[in-house]
């Protein structure tokens, strides 16, 4: 895809203050903390068309509105993931400007998790 340069400058200054993980280190942390939270921030049609099976469903258009009803403590472990690691990155931001201050990035998003052979599941 074809980004923006508006907004591939605005996820690279997100990038220089958001962590990211990648595929493997995901796995890992996801296993480590039982109550680590995956959340998809991708738009709903995409939720719908295919998304991680542990996922839970927070689009980019209401995270800042729904966060802290979803997940209250904002020493929550939470991995943000959309198409491809750009979006994502700018919800990271977001979150941590709401104080959440354990908030990463998947690298590569959905694509890298279906390239990666990540267990996947449809909402039709």
């Amino acid at each position: 895809m074809n980004h923006s340069p508006g907004f591939l400058q605005l996820v690279n200054e997100a990038r220089a203050i958001v962590r990211e993980v990648t595929l493997d280190q995901a796995r890992v942390r996801l296993a480590a903390n039982p109550r680590a939270v995956l959340i998809d921030v991708r738009e709903d049609s995409e939720w719908q068309a295919g998304h991680a099976v542990e996922a839970q469903h927070l689009g980019k258009g209401i995270l800042e509105r729904d966060l802290e009803q979803r997940f209250p403590d904002p020493d929550t472990e939470i991995i943000m993931y959309c198409g491809g690691g750009f979006r994502s990155v700018l919800t990271c931001d977001a979150a941590q400007r709401m104080a959440y201050r354990n908030v990463t990035s998947l690298i590569g998003g959905y694509k890298g998790m279906v390239t990666g052979g990540w267990p996947m599941k449809t909402s039709a």
